[in-house]
């Protein structure tokens, strides 16, 4: 048996890692979209480093594009086998899909109306008929049921406790009378979040497959989310008459700060200007994760006793046209605007922050994971000059963040989640979905913790189980 990494290998996106067994049955957990990485992005996306019509079954962990992103195409070049997760993982893929399809065959176009010939035409990755296929294929699978995919191969889904869906997976493999576990952590959430449970406790493994996104970060902030919130809000909407622009991923973050915002309300101190979610995938989002209210934690239960739209206040309003989104720009009165991507690489946040970095009035705030690429993650760092739509703009905006808003456990987080198994009887911990210098200090943090074989692939790296 073999376990080869060819995405989020000593980076963060891209998430792809291929189980081959020795009969041959191949196994991969997720394919996600390269996300973030610059030049090189289109090209690590057009190749899989193998073959996708040797791929027997596929495990998806969860709905993020870096996750399930480049599941169409894994279908248009031939892979036709079934694809497991939860049920609510299906919901949200069937949105994020279309979504990202939409999105690859309108960058197609507009790209190709500067080509002359039609040998140089591009093509998108794939299309939305490509998702249809795709999510024929779908079968779902509860949380905590051991599920016979074939007579010597069994699944189960732990929650993670990242978004709505999200699964950690356990495969139990038999060769030859001899008995595997391998568990791939997919994404670990946290163990205080807002709004859902913490992750689940999971069966003894052989072998874990790790993110590490945060292993080397504690999400400590002073003050609970809302009231950094609304201290931020307070400060630039009514004492500087500015804009808070914050880019949140669809998925996740911008429910996470609805139900931040409409605790504000229900305490009597949400300030009193226009909060608009500009991201008609949000909408759609935010209707799966009502629609999944088991995912919700003891605390989230409870506000739901005394207010029934936990994602809703006044002054909220959903912007879904384009025309609506541009007029935004043009409106100088204080807001809030929440648009995706988290990342500020692409969407429509980043026409909103076009138009409001040069301004010290206002605030462009960061709640959630950014490669240090991107241009959310530049921005952190403390960029003063970026680069937007074929110029530069100097940022006299305040940049702040809130740390602890991410979906992403801390190594704290990570470390709980590891602390249930024996450190002794598991042969060997991969580490994947991290910055390389990142998962070198949390591979020291689970040495010490008594895990003595921890391994960092490399892009396509193969080792035998």
């Amino acid at each position: 048996m073999k376990v080869a990494f060819h995405g989020a290998a000593r980076a963060v996106t891209g998430s792809k890692h291929l189980i081959t067994l020795n009969n041959g049955t191949q196994i991969l957990l997720d394919c996600g979209l390269f996300q973030g990485m610059g030049d090189i992005t289109e090209r690590l996306n057009e190749s899989f480093g193998f073959d996708p019509r040797k791929v027997t079954y596929l495990i998806l962990s969860h709905a993020h594009i870096d996750h399930c992103g480049l599941l169409p195409r894994l279908v248009a070049e031939g892979f036709s086998g079934s694809i497991f997760c939860t049920p609510a993982t299906r919901d949200l893929a069937e949105i994020l899909l279309l979504d990202s399809a939409k999105i690859q065959m309108q960058d197609a176009e507009y790209a190709n109306r500067k080509m002359k010939t039609v040998e140089d035409q591009e093509m998108p990755l794939y299309t939305d008929k490509d998702v249809q296929q795709t999510l024929r294929q779908f079968k779902t699978v509860p949380y905590e049921q051991n599920f016979q995919i074939e007579e010597h191969i069994s699944v189960r889904f732990t929650d993670a406790g990242h978004i709505v869906g999200s699964a950690a997976v356990h495969l139990q493999l038999e060769e030859n009378g001899k008995q595997t576990r391998i568990t791939f952590s997919g994404d670990v959430g946290r163990y205080r979040d807002l709004l859902l449970k913490s992750p689940q406790t999971f069966p003894q493994a052989d072998y874990i497959i790790m993110e590490s996104t945060y292993g080397d970060s504690l999400h400590i902030d002073l003050d609970p989310i809302e009231t950094m919130l609304g201290k931020i809000i307070t400060q630039t909407c009514l004492e500087k008459k500015g804009k808070v622009v914050i880019p949140a991923f669809s998925v996740g973050r911008t429910q996470e700060l609805l139900y931040a915002l409409n605790a504000l309300e229900l305490k009597g101190v949400l300030p009193n200007i226009p909060y608009y979610v500009d991201s008609p995938l949000s909408l759609e989002a935010t209707e799966v994760l009502k629609n999944h209210p088991d995912v919700y934690n003891n605390g989230v239960k409870e506000v739901l006793k005394v207010d029934r739209d936990i994602f809703g206040f006044k002054g909220l309003r959903f912007i879904e046209s384009v025309d609506e989104s541009k007029a935004l720009n043009n409106d100088p009165q204080p807001c809030v605007i929440i648009s995706s991507s988290g990342m500020a690489e692409g969407g429509r946040v980043r026409h909103h922050i076009r138009n409001n970095i040069s301004d010290p009035k206002n605030t462009i705030l960061m709640v959630g994971y950014a490669s240090p690429g991107s241009l959310a993650g530049r921005l952190i760092a403390g960029q003063k000059r970026v680069w937007l739509f074929g110029q530069d703009y100097d940022v006299l905006a305040e940049v702040q963040s809130i740390k602890s808003m991410s979906a992403h456990g801390d190594y704290e987080d990570l470390l709980q989640f590891l602390s249930i198994q024996n450190p002794k009887k598991v042969k060997r911990v991969f580490l994947v979905h991290g910055e390389y210098d990142v998962q070198q200090k949390f591979a020291q943090r689970i040495v010490n913790a008594g895990f003595e074989k921890v391994s960092i692939p490399e892009y396509h790296q193969e080792f035998e189980l």
